[in-house]
């Protein structure tokens, strides 16, 4: 029993399937990379167990920076360059910390701006709640 001759045009068309299944499985697993480095490498994050926490910088210099780092329940003000790490001070963490970033605002603004909308919203004259 002899099988049926294939075309080129069949062959032909299952390469260029191969190809763009290839390449949208390239595109797929690179999303996935960079969606894993981006939780990976982004400022401020504590993996579980991690006892630092950066708490915040600013630039001094064209290469120097002035960082705040929290280790175990106190801040190091560390001076930072190319070269080296210095410790310029030690401080006991405040007990009202800085909100995180994208942490939340209180419920008191949530209040506050309610309710000065409320009030831009209603027409003059009209005291009614």
């Amino acid at each position: 029993m002899t099988s049926p001759p294939s075309s080129p045009d069949s062959l032909l068309g299952l390469a260029l399937l191969g190809k763009t299944g290839l390449a949208f499985a390239v595109v797929v697993a690179s999303i996935l990379l960079c969606g894993w480095l981006a939780k990976r490498l982004r400022p401020g994050h504590t993996r579980p167990g991690a006892h630092l926490r950066l708490v915040g910088s600013t630039q001094v210099g064209q290469r120097e920076r002035v960082v705040i780092v929290q280790v175990q329940g106190r801040w190091l003000v560390l001076g930072v360059t190319p070269q080296h790490i210095s410790a310029l001070s030690e401080l006991p963490a405040p007990a009202d910390e800085p909100a995180a970033p994208g942490t939340p605002l209180a419920p008191a603004f949530a209040e506050r701006l309610a309710a000065a909308v409320k009030q831009r919203l209603t027409p003059a004259g009209n005291d009614t709640p």
